[in-house]
């Protein structure tokens, strides 16, 4: 039986997906797994094969890869798997519903919780974005502006209308989002500002999985890091990005010997397991503030994300 025949003929509508610096340099077949969840690989690459997936508006082989700005069209396809998505638990829409730190006629800020991924992939049923256009049923096109780790928690970004995701996809090409993180990291920093501008290369397996590592050959990476406190074993940081690469902050402070509590890819084993005896049990790595101007509103928006309990909780307990 072929796939479209184990579906319920569920029609998906044609969708735009601009790309941004999370999948800049992946190949089109590896983002469409993602993307195109449930879906078998025979029928993505007839797809492409077939010319109905296109990138500016030109057939492409499934080699192809990705470049910021590209402009992926993704065909109306049977989806019986998206179908299955939602609607999220109530827990969630719950859980989503108290963490609202911003919203207005255009945006839509929250606190996203650690341990949830941003977007629904290949293991993932319901992300952050899928949960809330089920609790915003009026808002269909409600847009990821950007993306955080499953593992990170703090400021995300969506946008209400098509303009002004453009509008925010200009600004973060163009450095005009300011990001700030604050993390809790391994050993004594100095006590002054330090920048780490090491340029970092993602390298993509079978399946979209990729690991990123500091390599001369990569993108540049800049990230600036400040002391908050000095702690017993280890700092809370400050994080300024002036890029916005895959696991930037994660790699960078792993490569300088700082890596973060609770890191399971990058982190130190003994490091990780000291954290989770003084009761973190999640990467500390919060996004705390965003703060842009929207240049077609001349709206200057700032926010801050407080830190989760168990966050607090890590800090004093490293005191």
């Amino acid at each position: 039986m072929s796939f479209d025949e184990k579906t319920n003929k569920k029609k998906s509508a044609v969708q735009f997906v601009e790309i941004d610096g999370e999948f800049e340099g992946q190949r089109i077949d590896n983002f469409l797994i993602n993307k195109l969840k449930g879906m078998p690989k025979s029928h993505i690459y007839r797809l492409l094969r077939k010319g109905e997936v296109r990138v500016n508006k030109k057939r492409i082989s499934a080699f192809y890869k990705l470049m910021l700005g590209d402009s992926v069209r993704l065909p109306p396809v049977y989806l019986d798997e998206i179908a299955k998505l939602v609607p999220p638990s109530k827990n969630t829409e719950s859980l989503l519903s108290g963490r609202i730190l911003y919203e207005d006629e255009y945006l839509l800020i929250i606190n996203k919780p650690s341990g949830m991924s941003v977007h629904a992939g290949s293991t993932v049923r319901v992300g952050v974005v899928e949960a809330l256009r089920h609790m915003y049923p009026k808002l269909p096109n409600l847009e990821l502006a950007h993306r955080l780790d499953a593992e990170t928690s703090g400021c995300l970004i969506l946008a209400k209308k098509k303009r002004i995701l453009r509008e925010l996809h200009g600004l973060l090409r163009e450095g005009l989002i300011s990001k700030i993180y604050w993390t809790l990291t391994m050993g004594k920093w100095k006590d002054s500002e330090l920048r780490v501008d090491l340029p970092l290369h993602k390298d993509y397996r079978d399946g979209g999985k990729h690991v990123v590592e500091v390599n001369k050959q990569g993108k540049t990476a800049l990230s600036v890091f400040r002391p908050l406190k000095i702690l017993k074993q280890a700092a809370l940081m400050e994080v300024k990005l002036h890029t916005g690469r895959t696991h930037q902050i994660r790699v960078h402070a792993a490569h300088r010997g700082h890596p973060i509590a609770c890191d399971d890819r990058y982190g130190d084993p003994e490091f990780n397991k000291r954290a989770r005896q003084l009761g973190l049990k999640r990467m500390f790595l919060h996004a705390r503030t965003v703060d842009f101007t929207l240049p077609s509103l001349n709206q200057r928006i700032t926010v801050v994300a407080p830190l989760d309990p168990e966050l607090e909780q890590a800090i004093k307990s490293f005191e």
